[in-house]
């Protein structure tokens, strides 16, 4: 198992709200249209069977592949050590585009299509709620329209689709990039979706570096009088967390949740354990952010007599935009009026009640 994987697999009892052999067939891969020059966009993993956590997207990337496969790209399984990691890849030479696909769910998001108010369609399932059941397959579209204009204009180049598993906890992407996969490309393109937040040009989007980890505590034993002190180590944690977001940059983002905080109020929990991550526009400031919050553990530890586990199950460095390209994205998506409705689509309700 790689090292990644490893690191979270302790998650991986979470499945997918699906009991065995429970799961949808994979659907037959969608033919192009028949209309030259336009490209059929390929099924959503949502429309496809339940959403997937990160490391854990086999169906959405099986289903990605063999899209990408029957429009005459030449799929690499497997990448990187990660069995959901793929590229996909048509044309020869100079220069090299990428093009990014993301397509894992979020824990406990699952959602009915097209409601506006909480619909589980499975309570406690993964869902899309960052839309990366959108992502992933508007990615693909892009990959074989470029790929299928390349076809007809006989340029060189290379049009390669990423299938990058994990971005919401683990960080497929770096692990490709660590692996070199990303050496020889000169520029890439990640999915967009039109919607009222980004009517903006891309080049003026700007995404935080982010570092997430995960914190254990464990009692060192139990002494007389020993246990009421045990139970306070991660709030212990929280409050020292809580504490330096007065003594950090106002730019500055942190945020925590408690996995594992016991079971009832009258036992002393032999494990508790939290994920936290913090967010700053300069990686730098982040590194020493970082750094702070691993203290405050440590020292929650020395002050309640256990001992803690930390660990950095990823990190991210901010987006950097190409202006050009950018800029020429923009006039491309205006002129194809990319923020307007398509006829016959559904429209979510109106809000209700009060804003």
């Amino acid at each position: 198992m790689p090292r990644h994987a490893a690191a979270r697999s302790r998650d991986r009892s979470c499945g997918t709200g699906w009991a065995a052999g429970q799961a949808p067939t994979l659907p037959t891969p969608l033919s192009r249209r028949s209309t030259p020059g336009r490209t059929r966009t390929p099924p959503s993993p949502r429309k496809s069977g339940p959403p997937e956590l990160g490391f854990q997207e086999e169906r959405s990337s099986a289903i990605l592949q063999a899209t990408l496969a029957e429009a005459g790209f030449t799929i690499v399984k497997g990448v990187a050590g990660m069995p959901t990691a793929f590229t996909a890849s048509y044309g020869r030479g100079k220069p090299v585009i990428a093009v990014i696909g993301e397509f894992d769910a979020l824990p406990g998001m699952s959602q009915a299509a097209g409601e506006a108010v909480r619909q589980p369609v499975m309570a406690g399932a993964p869902g899309h709620g960052c839309g990366h059941n959108l992502l992933g397959t508007a990615s693909a579209a892009a990959a074989i329209a470029a790929k299928e204009w390349l076809a007809r204009s006989g340029r060189s180049g290379t049009v390669r689709y990423y299938g990058t598993p994990a971005e919401e906890g683990g960080g497929g992407k770096v692990y490709m990039l660590l692996d070199g996969l990303f050496d020889d490309v000169d520029a890439a393109s990640a999915g967009i979706l039109p919607t009222p937040t980004t009517r903006m040009p891309p080049a003026r989007w700007r995404r935080l570096p982010r570092r997430s980890g995960s914190a254990d505590w464990h009692p060192c034993g139990r002494g007389a009088g020993q246990g009421p002190v045990g139970a306070r180590r991660l709030e212990a944690f929280d409050y020292m967390l809580n504490l330096m977001r007065e003594h950090v940059p106002q730019e500055t983002r942190i945020h925590y949740v408690i996995k594992k905080g016991g079971v009832a109020s009258n036992i002393v929990p032999d494990l508790a354990e939290g994920e936290y991550q913090a967010r700053h526009p300069d990686m730098r400031v982040l590194r020493d952010i970082w750094a702070r919050i691993v203290k405050a553990a440590e020292g929650a530890a020395l002050g309640t007599g256990t001992t803690v586990a930390h660990e950095v199950t990823m990190s991210y460095w901010n987006v950097l935009p190409n202006e050009v390209l950018a800029a020429l994205q923009h006039r491309n998506l205006t002129k194809v009026a990319a923020s307007s409705t398509p006829p016959g689509s559904r429209r979510l309700p109106r809000r209700s009640g009060p804003r």
